[in-house]
């Protein structure tokens, strides 16, 4: 396993992390779970990351027991906030001051630590004046409660007031999560060139596209049973939008590109991601403690220019690039 810093800050972290958005405390039994994170740890992985809304706080009480014995001081674990969670009343969502303070207390007890490494605002919040949420993360820091503070789908203009505020109170946003993968390359003209400039690295969500990039879906086919596009927990509708033939057959392309390299379509997918400098990390999740072991592997992988290329023309007009994608996954009115 390779490590990387994440932006510019002094803290490394596996460059494949483990998440469990979507599998632990849902499409997981615990059982399946704990073995999925005791494969991560058998392939070197250090980092884990969850939110308190993923199967609404169930996934950090699962997480947390699956680490329980391992040492603390060897271990990156991230954690988010601002979705709605407990019986999401008109303050169990956004990033005010009240619901980060009440947050980071309960997602530490359910992680069964006394600080996260990275704690997140998941999304940006329009409700909360910025000044607000900033002040907020500074005082998570100060606690001890957080070492370092990281968002998720800012646009640039977000990141930059945010990094700016930060910096007056003496603390750093360290980190950016976005969905990235070939198929959905939306960060690449703005927020990677500025994350550059403000010292954020990406820690990048569905690096294979829900499961596309694997290869498993065929034009024409029918969805292979137990598959997430056959989850109505919510997978179904995730996946929903690769599930077009003509991204299917363009994926199916990229074998060959694959075969040249001894990977499989998803190691080629997870190591596409990890070409770019200002990716710190690429998150994997598994439902089988073999996908974890098989797709670690990616790690360290350098895909040559020429084939980088041959993928580009493979996916030809199917990836989405559109940069205003960003501003759409933060929600102008708060959840509930």
């Amino acid at each position: 396993m390779e490590f990387r810093h994440l932006g510019s800050s002094g803290l490394k972290i596996s460059e494949i992390t483990y998440g469990n958005w979507l599998t632990h405390g849902s499409q997981v039994e615990n059982d399946a779970a704990i073995a999925c994170v005791r494969a991560a740890l058998d392939a070197g992985i250090t980092t884990f990351d969850t939110a308190d809304v993923y199967a609404n706080t169930a996934a950090e009480t699962v997480l947390g027991q699956a680490l329980k014995g391992q040492r603390r001081e060897s271990l990156e674990i991230m954690t988010k906030v601002y979705f709605p969670t407990g019986p999401k009343g008109p303050n169990d969502t956004g990033l005010s001051r009240k619901h980060i303070s009440e947050s980071i207390d309960g997602s530490l007890q359910r992680l069964g630590t006394d600080h996260v490494d990275v704690y997140q605002a998941h999304r940006y919040d329009h409700a909360t004046p910025l000044e607000e949420t900033v002040q907020a993360f500074a005082d998570v820091v100060r606690a001890g409660k957080a070492l370092y503070i990281g968002v998720s789908e800012w646009t640039v203009e977000q990141l930059r007031a945010g990094q700016d505020l930060a910096r007056q109170l003496g603390f750093r946003i360290v980190s950016n999560q976005p969905e990235y993968s070939a198929l959905w390359r939306v960060i690449e003209t703005e927020v990677v060139p500025a994350s550059r400039e403000l010292g954020i690295g990406q820690v990048v969500f569905s690096p294979i596209a829900q499961g596309v990039l694997t290869g498993k879906y065929l034009p024409g086919a029918e969805l292979p049973a137990g598959s997430r596009a056959t989850d109505a927990k919510g997978g179904a509708d995730m996946i929903s939008r690769w599930l077009q033939d003509d991204v299917l057959t363009r994926v199916q392309a990229l074998k060959p590109v694959a075969d040249e390299l001894g990977l499989t379509l998803a190691q080629l997918a997870i190591a596409w991601v990890l070409q770019n400098d200002n990716v710190s990390a690429a998150i994997i999740g598994a439902s089988r403690p073999e996908q974890v072991t098989a797709n670690a592997q990616a790690s360290g992988v350098v895909i040559p220019p020429e084939l980088l290329q041959r993928i580009d023309e493979a996916l030809g007009d199917v990836v989405e690039r559109d940069v205003a994608k960003t501003a759409d996954r933060s929600p102008r009115e708060r959840l509930t």
